[in-house]
């Protein structure tokens, strides 16, 4: 199974259109591209494993595994990149502006709900981001 974002870069930030097995989802919104910079950065093109990850703070979410470089990034809800993000993913219903959106939540349950469905009948889960 394959959840594919299909990005554009901007200075301010990075929007992506999102797709679970080829259908159309919504958005997300990232950081800008600065070299994979921790903390400041969206992560670099290419595929990665999708794990099912529970916290308190964001509850049911995915995590994004083996992104070279980085540690702990995360598919978890957010508005504004800027603020919220620092070099996690958040899909949003809506784009607002550059590394903006909003009802961010209920497109995350959504994909975690596609997401936990596939690991349940284990199933791999491949993130590819390309531009």
């Amino acid at each position: 199974m394959n959840v594919l974002l299909h990005r554009t870069y901007f200075e301010e930030g990075t929007n992506s259109a999102l797709f679970y097995n080829g259908q159309f989802l919504g958005f997300t919104i990232e950081l800008p591209w600065l070299k994979n910079q921790r903390n400041v950065s969206c992560i670099p093109e290419g595929e990665y494993k999708l794990k099912a990850r529970y916290s308190p703070k964001f509850g049911h979410h995915l995590h994004i595994a083996d992104v070279k470089g980085r540690s702990l990034i995360l598919l978890h809800p957010a508005n504004n990149a800027k603020r919220e993000l620092r070099g996690c993913i958040a899909p949003v219903t809506q784009l607002t502006g550059i590394g903006k959106g909003n009802n961010s939540k209920p497109l995350l349950q959504k994909l975690v709900s596609l997401c936990y469905q596939a690991f349940d009948r284990n199933e791999n889960v491949l993130l590819i981001i390309k531009s």
